[in-house]
């Protein structure tokens, strides 16, 4: 394995994690799709065990994807493998499972004690290793009554660590307790991250990477051609936060930024996928990417990215020129 190992708190694990956003399958946040679309379960439990077999620690997922689906194939999958993995999930939605749809948000202590007792229950296990707020705009004040109840539940032996999701650097130190360990937020090769670089370096935080693939733009699975499914958080009806889709595909300023880092990135022969995680490995010490997955191809192909070397600081230099950043 070429790749260093990234701390999250006390803990060394493998810089590379799978998001478990899209095994959840459909929800809804009213009319508007906040899934990936129908998915196969006994797929997504190969892909989580493939995972595993190729070195593959971290498992990043959430209660609210597909209102607790996600959280209940993850546990199915993890089910006598439970020590190999280094679980996270997040908390501060509320949702129906019934009905799959979101139906508001909680900040509070008393929320936060029942959602992680719901999902240890799903996930089938008696701890949770990072334990992240969903709620990337609360207020301070919120996230300084928050941080009691979480030091609670580590006292407890529920939780070991927590963070928060949330792209506003501002905002992490407010929640940061003696067991605040990561701060979640996106970063990819189209859209830099540098103020959350600078205060997970200063903190030294884990730095905890979604979308690092951009929805799954940086793959060669899309093109301005490619239509989404009406089902999909990237579909006609696509939340107002989306920005490599548009109108139901691939927006055309989004691929031809992508197009215009693409020699760089494949070097060295690596696939697209594989280069936008060099890159991320590259730009911080601290990062981990957790790209989607659906299928054991796509584990696959995630993972032999560890066997590859970071890109250079020349490489990360010729990008930001051509992004013109």
């Amino acid at each position: 394995m070429t790749q260093a190992h990234r701390m999250i708190g006390d803990t060394g694990i493998p810089p590379l994690g799978m998001g478990c956003w899209a095994i959840g399958g459909p929800f809804w946040a009213g009319d508007t799709p906040v899934g990936w679309g129908e998915v196969d379960d006994a797929e997504s439990t190969r892909a989580v065990r493939r995972a595993l077999d190729l070195g593959v620690r971290f498992f990043d997922t959430s209660d609210v994807y597909g209102a607790g689906h996600s959280e209940r194939v993850l546990g199915a999958a993890l089910a006598g493998r439970r020590d190999e993995a280094f679980l996270a999930t997040k908390w501060g939605n509320v949702f129906d499972e019934d009905t799959r749809q979101i139906t508001g948000e909680d900040p509070s202590p008393a929320q936060v004690r029942s959602a992680v007792e719901a999902s240890l229950t799903r996930l089938g296990t008696d701890r949770v290793d990072l334990y992240q707020w969903h709620l990337g705009g609360a207020s301070p004040e919120q996230a300084e009554q928050a941080q009691a109840a979480l030091e609670d539940l580590v006292a407890a032996g529920k939780i070991r660590f927590y963070g928060w999701s949330t792209d506003d650097p501002a905002l992490p130190p407010a929640l940061a307790g003696p067991h605040f360990a990561a701060v979640q937020h996106e970063l990819n090769v189209l859209n830099d991250a540098p103020a959350m670089l600078d205060l997970v370096a200063e903190r030294n935080w884990a730095s905890v990477n979604r979308s690092p693939l951009a929805m799954g733009l940086l793959s060669d699975k899309y093109t301005g051609g490619t239509r989404i499914g009406q089902d999909d958080v990237r579909g006609d009806e696509a939340p107002p936060w989306m920005r490599y889709f548009a109108d139901g595909a691939p927006a055309e300023e989004w691929l031809k930024r992508r197009e215009a880092v693409r020699e760089i990135l494949t070097s060295g022969g690596r696939s697209l996928v594989q280069g936008a995680l060099a890159w991320i490995w590259a730009r911080s010490p601290h990062t981990v990417p957790i790209p989607g997955f659906r299928t054991v191809a796509q584990v696959e192909e995630n993972a032999a990215a560890l066997g590859k070397a970071p890109l250079s600081a020349g490489d990360l230099r010729e990008i930001d020129t051509l992004l013109d950043r």
